[in-house]
C-alpha cells in the first residue's frame, strides 16, 4: 500500500504488511545501491504489529517503478544465492557417497 501524496510520484511510502527486518533491511539495501535513490529508510511503527513503512525519495523517477525495480533485483540475488548454495550441497553429497564408496572398498 502507497501512502502520502500522490502529487510528486518521485518520493513515497510503501507500507508492507507481514513483513519485518528481514525483507526491509535487505530491499533498503537494494534500492540504496541504485543511483536514482536520493533517500531510502524504513521503520517498523510498532514491534507487535508485522508491518514495515518504506520511504523512497529518487532523482525524478517514479519512486514505485524504483521498489519494483529493487525487488525484481532483490528476486535474482535470492535466484543465484539459492543455486550456488544447491550446486554446493550437490558437489558434497557426491564427495561424501565417493567417500563412503572408497571406505567400504577398503574393508573389502
Amino acid at each position: 500500500m502507497e501512502h502520502g501524496s500522490f502529487n510528486d510520484p518521485s518520493q513515497g511510502t510503501f507500507s508492507m504488511t507481514d513483513e519485518d527486518h528481514t525483507l526491509a533491511n535487505s530491499i533498503r539495501f537494494t534500492l540504496n545501491q541504485d543511483p536514482r535513490v536520493t533517500f531510502c529508510g524504513y521503520s517498523i511503527p510498532h514491534p507487535s504489529d508485522a508491518r514495515v513503512n518504506i520511504r523512497i525519495q529518487t532523482t525524478g523517477d517514479p519512486a514505485r517503478e524504483v521498489l519494483k525495480d529493487s525487488c525484481q533485483d532483490q528476486m535474482l540475488v535470492c535466484q543465484h544465492v539459492r543455486s550456488t548454495f544447491d550446486q554446493a550441497v550437490m558437489e558434497f553429497k557426491s564427495k561424501q557417497a565417493l567417500k563412503s564408496l572408497e571406505s567400504m572398498d577398503i574393508k573389502s
